[in-house]
């Protein structure tokens, strides 16, 4: 099995990431230009590291796997770690055979040392373990979809995500993420109208803090449910900010 990290100024958290799976047939590493010791930290752990500059996220991570030497690929960030249950339930699943194609694994997501449990954060299913050849991403720069033939499993055992160190980091990447979804409307095309954004704010909140139990989480479950909430109004806010200039232009 090869495990795939894609990383940049990852110098804090690529070790722990590597560490907890050197069990690994093969790792690889793509770095995308870091200008701190992620590189050198790397190659204590594998010598298959490679440079790319990240242009488009989907095109990145493709990229990335097409490295891959083995069947199966698990794919990671820096700031995630494979837990002991993961690793032996991933080491059965390739064993044995399987008749599925992807798996789609739980994230236990932290912001800080806390484990936000509620509001729909755990079990926050993403497939990262594929066949080579049968899974993909969308090619796009802000969430791109996966897309695979054959069936989808499920594992029980979690990846440790290290989601943010502190809130203002999640106020930072929400900030970074809404910039980019509005790009993207622009670039496809796609119409998006104030009130249906309205909607989606109060929706996604509503959901989020009440619907999916978030207020179990306190003040960090409120934060989550608004950040969330917010990213819909921002991303209409920057969208509509886009427009506006490419009319008077």
């Amino acid at each position: 099995m090869s495990v795939v990290v894609i990383v940049k100024n990852e110098e804090k958290r690529i070790a722990d990431c590597l560490e907890s799976v050197r069990w690994a047939d093969e790792i690889i590493v793509l770095d995308d230009m870091s200008t701190d010791k992620t590189v050198e930290i790397t190659r204590r752990y594998t010598d298959k590291v490679f440079q790319r500059k990240m242009d488009i996220e989907g095109v990145h991570r493709n990229y990335a796997y097409s490295l891959a030497g083995n069947e199966w690929v698990l794919s990671l960030d820096a700031d995630e770690k494979v837990s002991p249950e993961l690793k032996d339930e991933i080491a059965k699943v390739v064993g044995k055979g399987t008749d599925c194609n992807v798996f789609a694994i739980p994230l236990r997501n932290y912001i800080g040392d806390y484990w936000v449990r509620w509001g729909g954060w755990y079990p926050a299913y993403k497939d990262r373990l594929f066949r080579r050849g049968h899974f993909r991403y969308e090619e796009v720069d802000v969430h791109p979809r996966p897309i695979y033939d054959g069936k989808c499993g499920r594992l029980k055992g979690d990846i440790i995500h290290y989601s943010y160190e502190d809130f203002s980091e999640l106020f930072d990447s929400l900030n970074n993420q809404t910039s980019k979804e509005a790009q993207k409307w622009i670039a496809t095309g796609r119409k998006m109208s104030l009130g249906k954004a309205l909607w989606r704010t109060i929706d996604r909140f509503i959901r989020s803090f009440i619907a999916k139990k978030g207020y179990r989480d306190g003040v960090i479950g409120l934060v989550v449910a608004l950040n969330g909430a917010f990213y819909q109004i921002l991303s209409y806010a920057k969208y509509w900010e886009l427009r506006r200039g490419k009319k008077t232009t």
